[in-house]
């Protein structure tokens, strides 16, 4: 019976850890820039974009139209009563010939415009490359967290039945049992509740990749990151250079230049062309007198120029808004850059600071691993009490977990950098 039982659970463990699947951080980015829906929200707004960037849409090509009027009438009177049918179809085709270059300004701006759509599409995946890494080392930490109670809940337990043996023998009293107790009850607390927050954490790495909630992984990549040397200078041209929302503000003052042309061709003159040919059919049917039934058809072509010559100074006033709004933008631009300085210089000074941190991280969880390993041989020897040996193992717990918060921290500032500086898509 008991061996069925062994071979039930370890059919189910067995199936548990297949349904897991392996992920690396480049698996990760690459399911979550095809599945999210900002993204794929996103990328149809630039199908959009294309669609409306044709000449057609600007104006360069004629308007060719069918149409179709019929006029009917029934007349009464004392002499002849008569009925009166009038059908005009007729083809027409307006073109406009000359607009003051209007036609080739708005199909500049249809191309800035797709191209700023493209910027934003960009920068969109940048944004969630950035979430997808930092929310997957944040699944990591929190695995390693979890590994980090588990060690802490272990030793508690150790401790706890040691103590029971010892309050057995009658070497020790309840009272140092009871701590034991006390502690390990606090410790498999920390583990259970670090063991919720881990799911979280994979959760909300699904929610970003767009994937069912409950997948579980294998997370394959170290929770480590490569100290980087960097150089504010270097970092600050190669901002200046890539950064993609800086791409973004330039290509909006290109857009508010060509609305700044479009005003200045409301001033030249417009030439159009009208042509077409139409059809007459008339009949008239009286009581009396014979039926009339005629059919004619004539072609035109029409040739018209259109020179505003005042109109409340409204082209005027178009004209200076848009140059306003020009100079607006520009000053956007500049406190944009001046803010992307700001930023950059303050990350930049937090990479460093954190670095150092990851380091006095590191020796500090060093220290306490090799202090906690010599406190539990003295405790198992007597040489120290429980009090003592608590005290090692919450100094272990704390020191651990601040190295961890200081990888990801030190994670997350490496991001932000080069997100900033427009490298996250060719280094992720």
């Amino acid at each position: 019976m008991n061996r069925y039982i062994i071979l039930v659970l370890m059919l189910f463990c067995a199936g548990s850890l297949s349904a897991q699947k392996d992920l690396n951080l480049a698996q990760a980015i690459e399911i979550g820039l095809e599945k999210n829906y900002n993204i794929q929200i996103i990328r149809q707004s630039e199908k959009i974009a294309d669609l409306n960037n044709t000449w057609g849409n600007a104006g360069q090509y004629p308007k060719l139209e069918f149409n179709f009027r019929s006029s009917n009438k029934k007349d009464y009177n004392e002499s002849d009563d008569f009925i009166q049918n009038s059908l005009t179809p007729s083809i027409d085709l307006s073109w406009t010939l000359f607009d003051g270059f209007a036609v080739r300004i708005r199909k500049d701006k249809f191309n800035d415009l797709a191209a700023l759509s493209k910027g934003n599409t960009i920068v969109a995946v940048e944004s969630q490359i950035q979430l997808i890494i930092l929310a997957y080392y944040k699944a990591l930490m929190e695995q390693e967290r979890l590994g980090v109670s588990k060690t802490i809940k272990e030793l508690s337990e150790d401790r706890y039945g040691n103590e029971k043996v010892a309050s057995e023998l009658g070497t020790k009293g309840s009272y140092e049992l009871l701590l034991a107790k006390n502690a390990f009850l606090e410790d498999k607390s920390n583990y259970l509740t670090q063991q919720v927050n881990y799911n979280n954490a994979v959760r909300d790495l699904n929610f970003l990749l767009g994937v069912e909630e409950s997948t579980k992984y294998i997370f394959t990549d170290d929770f480590m990151t490569q100290v980087m040397d960097y150089r504010l200078a270097d970092l600050l041209d190669k901002m200046f250079a890539n950064n993609n929302n800086l791409k973004n503000r330039y290509m909006q003052e290109a857009i508010q230049k060509r609305d700044i042309e479009m005003a200045r061709s409301n001033y030249y003159p417009r030439v159009s062309l009208g042509a077409g040919v139409q059809g007459n059919q008339f009949i008239q049917k009286h009581d009396v007198a014979p039926k009339i039934d005629t059919k004619s058809h004539n072609l035109y072509a029409n040739l018209s120029l259109n020179y505003l010559i005042f109109n409340g100074n409204a082209n005027r006033r178009a004209l200076q808004i848009a140059k306003i709004e020009e100079e607006i933008s520009k000053i956007q631009t500049d406190d944009f850059k001046h803010s992307l300085t700001n930023t950059l210089a303050q990350n930049f000074e937090l990479y460093q600071l954190r670095k150092e941190l990851l380091d006095l991280a590191e020796e500090n969880k060093l220290a306490t691993e090799i202090n906690m390993q010599l406190s539990k041989e003295k405790y198992e020897s007597g040489s120290i009490n429980s009090f003592n040996y608590r005290d090692v193992q919450i100094s272990y717990q704390n020191a651990s977990l601040a190295r961890l918060s200081a990888i990801f921290n030190l994670i997350q500032s490496k991001t932000n950098l080069v997100r900033m500086t427009g490298g996250i898509l060719s280094e992720f």
